[in-house]
Protein backbone atom coordinates (compact mmCIF):
# COMPACT_ATOMS: atom_id res chain seq x y z
CA UNK A 1 0.00 0.00 0.00
CA UNK A 2 1.44 3.47 -1.17
CA UNK A 3 2.15 5.57 1.52
CA UNK A 4 -0.55 8.30 2.15
CA UNK A 5 1.26 10.64 4.51
CA UNK A 6 3.58 10.89 1.05
CA UNK A 7 0.56 11.70 -0.84
CA UNK A 8 -0.48 14.28 1.32
CA UNK A 9 2.62 15.89 1.44
CA UNK A 10 3.32 16.34 -2.03
CA UNK A 11 -0.11 17.57 -2.36
CA UNK A 12 0.38 20.28 0.40
CA UNK A 13 3.87 20.94 -1.90
CA UNK A 14 1.81 21.13 -4.86
CA UNK A 15 -0.46 23.92 -3.23
CA UNK A 16 1.42 25.86 -1.25
CA UNK A 17 3.62 26.47 -4.47
CA UNK A 18 0.92 27.65 -6.05
CA UNK A 19 -0.22 29.47 -3.49
CA UNK A 20 3.49 31.04 -3.48
CA UNK A 21 3.35 31.73 -7.40
CA UNK A 22 0.05 33.63 -7.51
CA UNK A 23 1.50 35.90 -4.39
CA UNK A 24 4.45 36.66 -6.33
CA UNK A 25 3.25 37.39 -9.47
CA UNK A 26 4.20 40.39 -10.63
CA UNK A 27 6.25 41.19 -7.20
CA UNK A 28 10.09 41.61 -7.23
CA UNK A 29 10.93 38.56 -5.04
CA UNK A 30 14.21 37.61 -4.53
CA UNK A 31 15.96 34.82 -2.53
CA UNK A 32 17.73 35.98 0.70
CA UNK A 33 19.20 33.52 3.81
CA UNK A 34 18.50 33.36 7.01
CA UNK A 35 21.34 34.39 9.13
CA UNK A 36 22.15 34.27 13.16
CA UNK A 37 20.58 37.47 13.67
CA UNK A 38 17.76 38.53 10.63
CA UNK A 39 17.86 38.00 6.99
CA UNK A 40 20.67 38.98 4.15
CA UNK A 41 18.57 39.34 0.35
CA UNK A 42 21.02 38.23 -1.82
CA UNK A 43 20.80 41.97 -3.57
CA UNK A 44 21.36 43.75 -1.05
CA UNK A 45 24.27 44.60 0.95
CA UNK A 46 23.08 45.11 4.73
CA UNK A 47 21.18 42.25 6.92
CA UNK A 48 17.46 42.95 7.71
CA UNK A 49 17.16 42.59 11.38
CA UNK A 50 13.63 42.91 11.42
CA UNK A 51 11.62 40.91 8.59
CA UNK A 52 8.41 39.73 8.62
CA UNK A 53 7.13 36.17 7.39
CA UNK A 54 4.10 35.64 5.70
CA UNK A 55 1.55 33.79 7.51
CA UNK A 56 -0.31 31.00 5.39
CA UNK A 57 -3.65 29.03 6.18
CA UNK A 58 -4.49 26.07 4.02
CA UNK A 59 -8.06 23.56 3.83
CA UNK A 60 -6.15 19.80 4.10
CA UNK A 61 -7.37 17.34 2.64
CA UNK A 62 -6.80 13.61 4.00
CA UNK A 63 -7.13 10.92 1.67
CA UNK A 64 -9.08 7.64 3.39
CA UNK A 65 -6.23 5.50 4.53
CA UNK A 66 -5.09 2.87 7.14
CA UNK A 67 -2.06 2.88 9.31
CA UNK A 68 -0.97 -0.77 11.51
CA UNK A 69 -0.35 -0.21 15.15
CA UNK A 70 -0.74 -0.64 18.53
CA UNK A 71 -3.02 0.37 21.03
CA UNK A 72 -1.68 1.05 24.74
CA UNK A 73 -4.39 1.59 27.53
CA UNK A 74 -4.86 3.59 29.85
CA UNK A 75 -3.06 6.79 29.34
CA UNK A 76 -3.98 10.08 30.76
CA UNK A 77 -5.36 12.85 29.64
CA UNK A 78 -2.46 13.81 27.18
CA UNK A 79 -2.52 10.21 26.31
CA UNK A 80 0.87 9.29 28.11
CA UNK A 81 0.94 5.80 29.61
CA UNK A 82 -0.07 4.99 32.91
CA UNK A 83 1.51 2.11 35.07
CA UNK A 84 0.81 -0.96 34.32
CA UNK A 85 -0.25 -0.11 30.89
CA UNK A 86 -0.23 -3.46 28.71
CA UNK A 87 0.73 -2.92 24.70
CA UNK A 88 -2.67 -4.33 22.99
CA UNK A 89 -1.94 -6.56 19.88
CA UNK A 90 -1.26 -4.76 16.32
CA UNK A 91 -3.96 -3.26 15.40
CA UNK A 92 -5.32 -1.59 11.76
CA UNK A 93 -6.88 1.73 11.80
CA UNK A 94 -8.41 2.88 8.76
CA UNK A 95 -9.25 6.70 8.36
CA UNK A 96 -11.88 8.11 6.20
CA UNK A 97 -11.17 11.42 3.47
CA UNK A 98 -11.42 14.06 5.74
CA UNK A 99 -11.22 17.93 5.16
CA UNK A 100 -9.56 20.25 8.18
CA UNK A 101 -10.13 24.25 7.06
CA UNK A 102 -7.97 27.19 8.27
CA UNK A 103 -4.74 24.92 8.94
CA UNK A 104 -1.94 27.28 10.22
CA UNK A 105 0.77 26.43 8.01
CA UNK A 106 3.90 27.45 11.14
CA UNK A 107 7.30 26.84 8.97
CA UNK A 108 8.06 29.81 10.49
CA UNK A 109 9.03 27.76 13.61
CA UNK A 110 11.25 26.00 11.21
CA UNK A 111 13.84 28.45 9.99
CA UNK A 112 17.35 28.22 11.00
CA UNK A 113 20.24 30.43 9.94
CA UNK A 114 21.41 28.91 6.41
CA UNK A 115 18.11 28.11 4.98
CA UNK A 116 17.53 29.67 1.79
CA UNK A 117 14.44 31.89 1.16
CA UNK A 118 12.22 33.54 -0.95
CA UNK A 119 11.29 37.12 -0.12
CA UNK A 120 9.71 40.54 -1.06
CA UNK A 121 11.22 43.78 -0.38
CA UNK A 122 8.77 46.65 1.40
CA UNK A 123 8.34 49.79 2.15
CA UNK A 124 11.82 50.97 -0.05
CA UNK A 125 13.48 47.99 0.57
CA UNK A 126 14.05 48.85 4.32
CA UNK A 127 11.77 45.66 5.08
CA UNK A 128 11.10 42.39 4.02
CA UNK A 129 8.46 39.71 3.65
CA UNK A 130 9.73 36.24 3.68
CA UNK A 131 7.08 34.35 1.72
CA UNK A 132 8.94 30.76 2.06
CA UNK A 133 11.68 28.78 2.08
CA UNK A 134 13.59 27.15 -1.00
CA UNK A 135 15.19 23.93 -1.54
CA UNK A 136 16.95 22.77 -4.11
CA UNK A 137 15.37 19.68 -5.78
CA UNK A 138 17.15 17.50 -3.69
CA UNK A 139 15.46 18.04 -1.08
Amino acid sequence: MADPFKKLAATLETRLSGMAAKAVSGLPSELGTITGSGLKLDSFKYEIPDYLVADWTAKLHFPAFSLVGTMTSPVDGEGVPQGGAVPGPRTRFDFEEAEVEDVRLNWQSGLKAGDRVLAVPVNGGRDAVVLCKVVGSGG
